[in-house]
């Protein structure tokens, strides 16, 4: 039997994060008084210290900021080396990691991507990226 993939601590502050996943949707958070998104999930905006944050949705459209090939990997992640894991800069300015699926020949810094919604289990489906062609 397979590894299992490790499963996230869902809590209340991610949880609307992960719940849009399982409908399609890439979520983060917006600060209703600086007005900046935030990613990963928190109650309290870091630029501001405001308490007033809420949900929006991402335009799922980014570039790669940088990135890594993982060449040797273990347990669950074992039979899938190599691959790509960055760190993608959204439009909306937040950064987070993920892995970048498709040719890995035209991954690059800089590169344009749009999040990919990939069921990885039973129980847990991932934001992954996949380059997108420019011109």
């Amino acid at each position: 039997m397979p590894n299992p993939w490790p499963k996230p601590e869902v809590d209340g502050d991610s949880r609307p994060f992960w719940e849009g996943l399982n409908q399609g949707e890439l979520r983060i958070q917006r600060c209703e008084d600086c007005e900046r998104h935030i990613f990963y999930p928190r109650s309290i905006c870091p630029h501001c210290f405001s308490d007033r944050v809420r949900w929006v949705l991402a335009s799922g459209r980014g570039r790669i900021y940088s990135y890594t090939v993982v060449h040797r990997a273990q347990g669950p992640f074992a039979e899938e080396a190599p691959y790509v894991v960055a760190i993608v800069e959204l439009e909306e300015g937040v950064r987070m990691m993920s892995r970048i699926v498709g040719p890995r020949e035209e991954v690059a810094v800089e590169k344009p991507v749009r999040v990919v919604f990939t069921r990885v289990d039973d129980e847990l489906i991932l934001p992954f990226f996949e380059v997108l062609k420019e011109g």
